[in-house]
């Protein structure tokens, strides 16, 4: 349908086209709108079937190992390279405690006291 017949519910009156009446005017709208409104509702729904595919569950158990996503703190704090050869992920750590569940508390040493530990689970990655 046209976008002026979608909003008003009707078609663009040209020259010779007879006049309707209002009854039927709005019988038609609220038809059109409902029909607008399950079109919008199938087409979300057909997006969030396909984002679900790419989302997935993660979860660690407490004693498990994993990497640590430096990435966000490169300029803040140095590990080991500096630069663009500096890894984006750094050695593995134990989990200690599940927090929420998406976040995780690790056994972080002493050399990096300066950062919380308590993380998100995008920012770790399983060690194998």
């Amino acid at each position: 349908m046209d976008p002026y017949e979608a909003l008003y519910g009707r078609k663009c009156c040209t020259p010779g086209h007879k006049h309707v009446t209002l009854p039927n005017v709005l019988k038609n709208m609220n038809e059109k709108v409902n029909i607008v409104c399950d079109r919008l509702k199938v087409a979300s729904d057909h997006q969030k079937s396909y984002e679900n595919l790419k989302c997935m569950e993660i979860e660690y158990e407490v004693g498990d190992r994993v990497f640590l996503k430096v990435s966000p703190w490169k300029k803040v704090m140095r590990f080991e390279f500096k630069g663009k050869l500096s890894s984006r992920f750094i050695r593995p750590y134990e989990i200690v405690e599940r927090v929420d569940h998406v976040a995780y508390q690790l056994r972080l040493p002493p050399k990096l006291l300066k950062i919380h530990d308590v993380f998100h689970v995008l920012m770790l990655r399983r060690y194998r």
